[in-house]
């Protein structure tokens, strides 16, 4: 597979906007942590978050890290090697509020830095790949917004060339997310493409589904969260029976 800096040889302005919790027990992935206990359901986190930093380390431009905790830029600051990047790192907390307000004020703040293409990624979705990027990147040279949603109905990529709608009174965590995010944007007056469904990773049933999904995926990151699902699939299996 092809990564995205060989997809695209061109630096590109448009910046990648990671936006992502620190992994720790007890720390976000709770549908997972429920059924498979906090320490596994942290591990998974944890390698799915490196899966979204090897796509950061093959950004064509300017990559913004979002933790979701203003004391954790430090931390957020040492996930990526700046040698792997051809951008100085940008990091930025995320603010108070629900996802939808915390999306809008990052949207708000870089925008009011001059950036005008956002590409916005969480970091539970590993079956991103350089054809998604270059396919949204494509596609805001004609259009306000390119989503990519997600089998559950939810969203795994959101990018656009101009300011974001209201965001906060979506159905955030909802499978009526992606629906809802097009709506509101076309109710904004702006044009959306709606490209490819992808996955994300919020239930056990998504990680049974994954070690199939990632078979032929030759990213290392991806490997090796493969590798750690099929270590622990028997507990996976038996957590979703």
């Amino acid at each position: 597979m092809l990564s995205l800096s060989q997809f695209s040889r061109q630096i590109t302005e448009a910046v990648l906007v990671l936006v992502c919790k620190r992994p720790a027990p007890g720390i976000g992935k709770q549908r997972l942590a429920a059924r498979l206990g906090n320490e596994l359901a942290c591990a998974i986190a944890q390698a799915l978050l490196v899966c979204a930093l090897e796509d950061a380390c093959s950004w064509p431009g300017p990559v913004v890290v979002a933790p979701a905790d203003a004391a954790d830029a430090d931390w957020a600051k040492n996930l990526i090697d700046p040698i792997r990047l051809r951008f100085p790192l940008t990091i930025m907390p995320q603010t108070q509020g629900n996802l939808g307000q915390r999306l809008n004020a990052l949207d708000r703040t870089l925008r009011a830095h001059g950036r005008k293409q956002l590409v916005f990624i969480g970091s539970d979705a590993p079956g991103l790949d350089a054809i998604d990027y270059q396919a949204a990147l494509a596609a805001l040279q004609h259009t306000d917004v390119a989503l990519i949603s997600a089998s559950d109905g939810g969203v795994v990529l959101m990018a656009s060339r101009c300011a974001w709608p209201e965001l906060s009174m979506l159905p955030w965590s909802s499978g009526r997310l992606g629906k809802s995010l097009l709506d509101a944007c076309e109710s904004a007056g702006q044009s959306v493409s709606a490209m490819r469904q992808g996955r994300d990773v919020d239930e056990v049933a998504d990680l049974i589904e994954l070690p199939a999904a990632l078979k032929h995926d030759l990213r290392p990151a991806r490997r090796l969260l493969r590798e750690l699902i099929l270590e622990n699939l028997i507990v996976i299996q038996t957590a979703h029976a």
